[in-house]
Order: C-alpha cells, then structure tokens, then sequence
C-alpha cells in the first residue's frame, strides 16, 4: 500500500506525519485490498484542516475535517469519517456476497446424493379443495393467515394454487393443460 502524507500552508512535521500513517493502517483491518492513501494537511488562518483519500479496489473513498483546535483533532475527526465509509463499503460488499450464497444453496437438486441423504418430509398438511372463481380466491386468501391457498378453479375445472408473494403481489399455480 503507498501512502503519502502532503503538508501545505505549515512546515512538515514528523510527529504529525507518524500519526497520521498509524491512523490509516488501522483502515487495513476492515479493507485487505487498499492500493493508496493520501492525507493531506493544510493550515488556513486558524483552521487545521485534514483531508484522506483512500483508493480501495475500483472505488474511492475521500473525506475532509476542519478543526479550530489542532491538527491532531483535525487528523482524528476525519479519520473517524473514513473508518465509517470503509466499514459501510466492507459491508456492502459482504452482504451482496451473502445474498448470492444463499441463493446458490436454496436450489435443492437430488441428484449426486445417495439414499440416506435425500431429504425427508418434515411437515404434512391435508386441505380440503373447494370450488372458488379466481376472484373469489382472491378475496379469500386476502383474509385468511395462509400465505398459499389450494383451490379447484370453476373455470378450467383444475387444480390450482394462490400464493403471497414477498413482495405483496399474489402468484397462481396452474397445471399444464394435457
């Protein structure tokens, strides 16, 4: 990782450069690929001003603090917002990972398992199947808790399946006609 430490408008000053790099190798803990970093100190009139750039992956993440005390403070506020942004892009990240995981293990495919490893029937519910229109389904499964509802439908005289959606919509399961 290369990182440069810029001091404008003030003389450099080596503690202040030491604190400044110990602050951003803690970044390292939260990003393992972090290419650059750049701190930049500046001193205009009586404002400390303390600005990083952070180059991680293809992104960039830049954060700037002004502080009338020094430039410590200056260096630890901003050090603070970038720690933030890093996390909350680590978690993005994760969390996108995750989601594609579970999707890749939600597929239940029987095929390659033998036959102590097929899956077992947990749970068996009966219904009893009445004659409903569409509409009427509908309805119906709008007041009830179920979130499917198993119906012979009055058009096509076939089974089918009303269920809830995730996203508030309903789905219908009908057979193929034969």
């Amino acid at each position: 990782m290369g990182l440069t430490v810029t001091f404008r408008h003030f003389e450099p000053n080596d503690a202040l450069k030491s604190y400044s790099e110990e602050k951003v190798q803690k970044i390292e803990r939260y990003v393992s690929n972090m290419n650059e970093a750049n701190v930049i100190l500046s001193l205009e009139k009586r404002r400390h001003i303390a600005e990083v750039i952070v180059y991680v992956n293809k992104g960039k993440i830049t954060a700037k603090e002004v502080s009338e005390d020094n430039m410590y403070s200056a260096i630890d506020l901003v050090m603070d917002k970038i720690e933030r942004q890093v996390r909350k892009y680590k978690n993005k990240l994760t969390s996108h990972k995750d989601q594609h995981r579970k999707a890749k293990h939600n597929i239940l495919s029987l095929e390659g398992m033998s036959a102590n490893d097929k899956a077992d029937v947990v749970k068996t519910e009966r219904v009893i199947v009445e004659m409903r229109s569409l509409d009427d389904a509908i309805k119906y499964i709008n007041l009830i808790e179920n979130e499917f509802l198993v119906f012979k439908n009055l058009d096509t005289e076939r089974i089918n399946i009303l269920y809830k959606r995730r996203d508030g919509d309903l789905g219908l399961i009908e057979p193929d006609k034969e």
